[in-house]
């Protein structure tokens, strides 16, 4: 009892952390908004100017929504990872399917130096972009789940799903070789990761994608932590172990896959939340971690675009580098201090 009323106040004080959190993002920026004229944009007040109100229904807002869907998707696709494999260093990006996602956006931007113009870029934008890298990814996710029906070992399918991300990554290397710095540096700048290129109508769909992955994945909570203890002990509890697999896999790859073709491919979040999590709550239950994952994703990269804005300059970092560069330390500093690593 005590402990139930332990993660309650926990998950009080995640909600107001991440209200904060986004408080602070929509607040920040390149241009100075007094906090008084932000909450009255927010409320449909009087703001001293009507740019101001159009900055931050524009801009603002829709990037700290997809900062906080793109967060807890990607920290939920890594939980989902490192307990399906038993392995710590699993991530969303494991199983090759994100690496489908780029190499679909570097045949669109880059294709045209290649192949002499049969594959152009002229009409080049954020929606004909997401949807090549959403067809990459769909067909890395279509061969990886072909493989699962075929190895039962899941060890096995984890090295299977790096070879692949391996032979795209040599694809995309080979492209990046032969395509003129124009289109190499697009494709650069488009790997580093961003969260402020999407429209509503495009938040509207990757919310959707994103909330059929969170369904899919809490359907498979007690597999899950049957999981933790192998994959005989969880055959033994009645687990379906084949199909629990493809739920998972199907899940990982919409959440890993959606979230790559809209704003590249971002690092760290999949991979060190759901540690974080773990030595926070001092549990591996997923009942308590898979809804903890999704509220700390969020956070960490609200947190993270903030800094990666550098507000009141004009200048913007790679989030890419700000996720490692803030995240690394503190998952450092908590594994030290536990003094154990809770799997």
């Amino acid at each position: 009892m005590e402990k139930e009323r332990s993660y309650t106040f926990s998950f009080v004080l995640l909600l107001l952390l991440l209200l904060c959190s986004l408080g602070v993002n929509i607040s920040l920026g390149s241009v100075n908004i007094p906090l008084k004229d932000t909450i009255n944009a927010l409320i449909g007040g009087d703001v001293q100017s009507e740019s101001w109100r159009y900055i931050i229904w524009n801009y603002r807002i829709p990037k700290a929504v997809t900062a906080i869907l793109i967060g807890s998707g990607l920290s939920l696709s890594g939980l989902l990872m490192q307990t399906l494999f038993r392995n710590p260093l699993a991530g969303p990006f494991v199983l090759g399917i994100s690496a489908g996602a780029s190499l679909g956006a570097a045949l669109l931007i880059m294709g045209s130096s290649v192949f002499s113009g049969l594959i152009s870029y002229n009409i080049a934008n954020d929606v004909s972009l997401a949807i090549a890298s959403s067809i990459g990814s769909f067909v890395v996710l279509l061969a990886v789940v072909v493989v699962a029906s075929k190895v039962r070992d899941t060890m096995a399918l984890l090295i299977i799903g790096l070879m692949f991300g391996s032979i795209t990554a040599a694809i995309v290397t080979v492209l990046s070789y032969f395509t003129g710095a124009e289109k190499l540096q697009q494709f650069i700048f488009w790997s580093f990761g961003s969260v402020g290129n999407l429209s509503w109508a495009q938040i509207s769909l990757l919310l959707g994608l994103i909330l059929i992955g969170v369904i899919l994945s809490i359907l498979t909570i007690k597999p899950l932590n049957a999981f933790l203890l192998g994959e005989n002990y969880a055959r033994s509890m009645g687990v379906a172990i084949q199909r629990s697999r493809y739920i998972i896999i199907i899940a990982t790859g919409l959440l890993a896959g959606t979230i790559t073709a809209f704003a590249g491919p971002i690092a760290f979040i999949g991979l060190a939340v759901p540690h974080l999590t773990r030595q926070i709550f001092d549990t591996t239950n997923h009942r308590i971690l898979l809804p903890a994952v999704l509220l700390y994703g969020a956070i960490i990269l609200l947190l993270c675009d903030t800094l990666a804005q550098l507000p009141s300059t004009s200048y913007i970092l790679p989030i890419n580098a700000i996720t490692s560069l803030v995240g690394a330390p503190v998952v450092i500093w908590l594994l030290i201090r536990k003094r154990k690593m809770m799997f």
